[in-house]
């Protein structure tokens, strides 16, 4: 009977015993958890951040390109303006290849401004990815009963 008391005692101490390790375990886990969960919070600042400095630099850079095509524009309509009023002298020579060059820089800054277009639509999709990315790990967070 001694025994079967002592396994019986020892037994039921066990099972206090690994109830407040579960506990521990469960806490532990739930710790790692929200590290984990700051952490990611943390990166995705960083990132929005990121892609904001990004789209901050690429709206100057196209007001830049935006003023400068404008220069070039009223440049432009001087030049044309000259070449119509002289005609077989050397400097409308002259002037014909500014105007040549003229238009090849107003195409390069053209190409130019697709590019940051092209670069300021990414950030926006990379965004609307992020967002959609947070959703989806706040739904993924509620409890199974919720869901």
């Amino acid at each position: 009977r001694k025994q079967a008391t002592a396994y019986s005692t020892s037994s039921s101490d066990e099972g206090f015993e690994s109830k407040p390790s579960l506990t521990h375990k469960a806490k532990r886990a739930l710790r790692k958890r929200r590290k984990l969960e700051k952490e990611t919070k943390q990166l995705i600042k960083q990132e929005e951040l990121k892609r904001l400095h990004k789209a901050q630099a690429v709206q100057r850079q196209l007001e830049e390109l935006e003023e400068r095509q404008r220069a070039l524009e009223i440049f432009g309509v001087e030049l044309e303006r000259e070449l119509r009023g002289e005609a077989g002298t050397q400097s409308s020579l002259l002037m014909l290849h500014q105007w040549f060059e003229l238009v090849m820089e107003k195409n390069k800054l053209m190409r130019y401004e697709s590019e940051l277009l092209i670069i300021a639509q990414e950030l926006e999709l990379e965004d609307h990815q992020s967002r959609l990315e947070q959703k989806l790990r706040e739904k993924m967070s509620i409890d199974g009963k919720s869901k």
